[in-house]
């Protein structure tokens, strides 16, 4: 036993001991504070941005959203694109480099709206009631911002936690588990650290000393990032570009295609598969068998290299990059049922203004930011995460007295019906703050401040964190469980994709039903002025969609078929 934890002490202490040796330890922190200060600066910036983009822009309710929409749907999408780049191209020390340096320059940008009058329009004339919308040059300017925030973060999140796993793998190949194990939770540690201080801190400065200290802090704590992370530039270890995954796929859609006249036998063994070396996968699988015609050898010297590799990785692919392919699109219908489930996530805005026309003082001195109620989603989440594995399962067990283990599938069951609840929740709530503003003569006044406690509001943000909690946790383990170990960059990146198709979605969403509920010169649902809108109807439509997507979720997981965790734990009781 000593041996034993010597040698592991040894490994643990390994990359601190030669000064001359790049990664190790030392590099770690450098990596996650230059994506914590980055996540602190960007969410830091997301509650307000509805309230910005209504109050300084002069924009309606639906288009803030959108844009609001837009931007987020971005923000997730680019880290998918980065990964692409990173692992085909630029490596990830020149991508998180060049995303840090981007999204900085986003920021100050952002900044500068609050500086220079000429890059938003001039206050409204209240004499008159009229505002002047934003100029074509003005929207640019904002957009051009927010997508380079977009790119920005695209280039950081898709490589930093990877990056920081290269600095710990040993000149052998190895990789030290004890010091990842522990770099994994100071990775995800900083991370919710980050979104609450973004979430409090942040915001409360932007609603107490104005947008252009508000928005400054972003971009100071953004430049903090890029410094960090240059700061140890001679420390890390810069591993070589190599072939992407998602370049995998295409070349094996790419190859299908090119052999789509190639008649498939029904003996397999009759025909020759190119297979990678040392993989213990000889024969595709018989499900979706157009694609096996991509790794049939037609001529052994026309199709393949002196030493066996494929002449034309686009005319000739392997029997594992069949097989990947052919799980990612197998999961692709349990991944729409998240995918669905986030559009009520993406509902950032609504609540922000919902807040703002509730009572939110605390006490006599201290009013809680319209923006900062978002804390109890994430608050709600660190409970779920600290207290499932260590109090609710150890305590099922006891009263079972056998292991309860609840499957991944049962947990994104769960999350879906917990976000069908919270926007009944929200219906309701939202019903009720309406009744007390048409009751007190506010209708005609957006900006009036309603006698109902913003406390009300707490529910739907804590069921929303449990929803969240319990499906994207959930999805990432079925991922990485159901996806071969060499496809773990793409299980890490569907949430984010999944994201970015929600809101999208949402956006389509918002804009047809703001269209419909106007018609004949009616008030818009998702009228500017929170008071004449019924943000209550919108609300039971996305309460609707949630059922619907629960139904939908029953029947997907019917038609997966058994689960390779299931296999693995035939020990273990299932709630099933």
């Amino acid at each position: 036993m000593k041996n034993s934890w010597d040698h592991k002490k040894t490994m643990m202490e390994e990359p601190l001991l030669e000064s001359t040796q790049k990664g190790g330890l030392r590099a770690l922190p450098f990596i996650i504070a230059n994506e914590a200060f980055e996540k602190m600066a960007t969410y830091g910036l997301m509650p307000n941005m509805i309230l910005y983009l209504m109050k300084q822009y002069h924009m309606e309710m639906t288009t803030a959203s959108n844009i609001m929409f837009f931007w987020s749907g971005a923000t997730n999408f680019m880290p998918v694109l980065g990964a692409i780049i990173s692992d085909s191209f630029l490596g990830r020390f020149r991508t998180i480099g060049f995303g840090s340096i981007v999204c900085l320059m986003g920021m100050i940008l952002l900044w500068s709206t609050t500086i220079f009058p000429q890059t938003r329009p001039p206050p409204c004339d209240e004499s008159s009631e009229t505002c002047i919308p934003p100029t074509i040059f003005q929207s640019l300017f904002l957009c051009t911002s927010l997508g380079l925030m977009s790119i920005g973060a695209g280039g950081i999140r898709s490589s930093s936690l990877a990056f920081g796993a290269d600095q710990l793998e040993s000149r052998d190949g190895r990789k030290n588990m004890a010091v990842m194990e522990s770099y994994f939770s100071w990775y995800y540690a900083s991370y919710t650290l980050s979104v609450l201080i973004a979430v409090t801190c942040v915001v409360y400065i932007q609603d107490n000393m104005g947008w252009k200290v508000g928005f400054a802090v972003p971009a100071v704590l953004m430049f903090f990032s890029a410094v960090s992370f240059f700061l140890a530039s001679s420390f890390y270890v810069k591993l070589k570009c190599k072939s992407s995954l998602v370049v995998g796929f295409i070349q094996v859609i790419t190859a299908s295609y090119r052999r789509r006249h190639l008649k498939l036998s029904a003996n397999c063994t009759d025909v020759v598969y190119h297979c990678k070396e040392g993989s213990a996968l000889v024969f595709p699988s018989d499900s979706l068998r157009f694609l096996n015609k991509a790794c049939i050898v037609k001529n052994p010297e026309k199709d393949l290299t002196p030493d066996g590799n494929s002449a034309d990785s686009w005319n000739l692919c392997t029997v594992d990059q069949i097989e990947e392919l052919k799980s990612l699109i197998r999961v692709v219908p349990i991944w729409s049922t998240g995918m669905i489930m986030s559009i009520n996530i993406c509902q950032n805005s609504f609540p922000v203004l919902q807040a703002t026309s509730m009572n939110r003082n605390i006490g006599s001195g201290f009013k809680i930011p319209a923006g900062s109620f978002v804390m109890f989603t994430v608050i709600s989440i660190i409970l779920w995460i600290a207290l499932y594995d260590r109090v609710f399962l150890p305590m099922a067990s006891r009263i079972m007295r056998k292991r309860i283990y609840i499957s991944t599938l049962n947990r994104m069951g769960a999350g879906i019906f917990l976000s069908f609840m919270a926007m009944v929740v929200t219906a309701v709530v939202e019903n009720i703050r309406r009744s007390f503003a048409v009751r007190e003569g506010c209708e005609d006044k957006p900006q009036a401040v309603v006698h109902l406690s913003a406390m009300w509001l707490v529910p739907q943000y804590c069921l929303s964190g449990f929803a969240e909690a319990l499906n994207a946790i959930a999805q990432n383990e079925f991922y990485f469980s159901e996806f071969p170990r060499s496809m773990s960059s793409i299980a890490s990146t569907l949430n984010g994709l999944g994201m970015s198709a929600a809101n999208l979605l949402a956006s389509f969403i918002l804009s047809s039903i703001d269209d419909l509920t106007k018609r004949g010169g009616n008030e818009s649902w998702i009228s500017s002025n929170i008071n004449k809108g019924h943000y209550d109807y919108y609300y039971l439509v996305l309460a609707g969609l949630s059922m619907a997507n629960l139904i939908y979720f029953l029947l997907c997981r019917r038609a997966y078929g058994p689960r390779k965790e299931e296999r693995e734990q035939p020990g273990n009781m299932t709630v099933s």
